[in-house]
């Protein structure tokens, strides 16, 4: 008596074929959004199958789209490619020195109330209970404008914005539809909106000391971080040939 296992229809190993995995690949790449019950049909192998492949043989993975600022033309990508290169190349004639002396301004409407995100939404629960709900909410129409200058050691005075343009700095050249390289919209705006989400409000003067309260609570640190995460930024953006960087 033989102790082989016998050859049964639909094993995995009888369909997962150089054929079949060329066939799938050709058919993802003809319509990325193309559904796995749409390949298993046209395949004529188990769903199951089809996502072997996919992960395993072809290593790849279905993600939504992100969003961005703007769909950049290949013009935009190497003007943006140009400014950091420029950038850098500034930056490593000195570190110390550039970082001691970089200045960044930026501006952001402040509301009186600000929703929480998702994630700070987010609460524990015990097995079998049901999701928290809260109200689908809007940002007030009260809103204070808030203009900010940012350096490596916190300075936000008007004096010191125009002792900036007395000294005659330089100023660095920034490529537009690019927040992904500017420190206010990937750092310090998000870190402080997301403080003061969920607080409300009565009045400008109010939002205006709980801002103030929220710079003056920060080390020092926080700062510089900020600023130094600029060299990572300007390097990426070349090696992904102008495109955005996510991180």
């Amino acid at each position: 008596m033989s102790t082989n296992d016998a050859g049964r229809p639909g094993r995995p190993v009888a369909v997962t074929t150089p054929e079949n995995v060329k066939k799938i690949h050709d058919m993802v790449m003809n319509d990325r959004r193309v559904k796995v019950r749409d390949i298993s049909q046209a395949v004529n192998i188990s769903i199951d199958r089809v996502h072997n492949i996919l992960h395993e043989h072809l290593q790849m993975k279905k993600l939504s789209a992100r969003w961005v600022p703007r769909l950049l033309t290949n013009d935009q990508k190497r003007d943006r490619v140009k400014r950091c290169k420029d950038n850098l190349k500034l930056f490593q004639r000195n570190p110390h020195e550039f970082l001691r002396r970089f200045i960044t301004v930026d501006e952001t409407w402040i509301h009186h109330y600000q929703p929480e995100t998702k994630e700070q939404s987010k609460q524990w629960v015990s097995v079998g209970e049901s999701a928290p709900k809260k109200a689908k909410t809007v940002p007030s129409a009260g809103k204070v404008m808030a203009t900010i200058f940012w350096d490596s050691s916190a300075h936000t005075s008007a004096i010191v914005a125009k002792k900036l343009l007395e000294l005659g700095y330089q100023i660095l050249p920034h490529p537009p539809y690019s927040p992904d390289l500017a420190p206010f919209d990937y750092y310090l705006f998000p870190n402080m909106k997301k403080r003061l989400a969920g607080k409300k409000f009565l009045s400008n003067e109010e939002v205006i000391a709980e801002t103030n309260y929220y710079f003056a609570d920060l080390d020092k640190s926080y700062y510089m971080e900020g600023i130094a995460k600029l060299e990572h930024r300007w390097t990426k953006c070349i090696e992904l040939e102008g495109d955005y960087v996510e991180k």
